[in-house]
């Protein structure tokens, strides 16, 4: 399993956030290359360390797979989450009042940025809520 946080507009206008994990399945054609997803678009980016952004909305929803440094997000209700090397964010809060980050550490955060087609089964599953 690959760990997982989705962020989405709230009937509110916020942001809010489950943790999950992207299920990978059995592969193709007797290989680890996992369930296909359907995107069409990649692109690459980073953020020198000690970097940060003010409150903002995702462009698109997409996902973005960390590669390198740690990232905390926040949303409006001051609910926090951290990100590190491996995590992906499935980013879906393109409306609303969005969210902020900043960068823990001097690492640079390096990140891919996949935007993925619209109706495509994005393989997501929640974590269990704890009674």
């Amino acid at each position: 399993m690959i760990r997982c946080v989705r962020m989405w507009t709230g009937p509110d206008g916020n942001s809010l956030f489950e943790e999950g994990h992207l299920d990978i399945g059995a592969g193709l054609h007797g290989k680890a290359s996992g369930l296909p997803i359907a995107v069409n678009e990649l692109s690459f980016q980073e953020t020198a360390g000690g970097g940060s952004f003010e409150w903002h909305q995702d462009p698109q929803p997409q996902f973005v797979l960390t590669l390198a440094g740690t990232i905390e997000f926040e949303v409006k209700s001051g609910a926090t989450f951290t990100l590190h090397p491996g995590d992906v964010l499935l980013a879906q809060d393109d409306t609303g009042t969005g969210h902020r980050w900043r960068l823990i550490g001097s690492e640079p955060w390096r990140r891919a940025y996949v935007v993925y087609d619209a109706g495509a089964d994005l393989h997501f599953t929640p974590q269990e809520k704890q009674a």
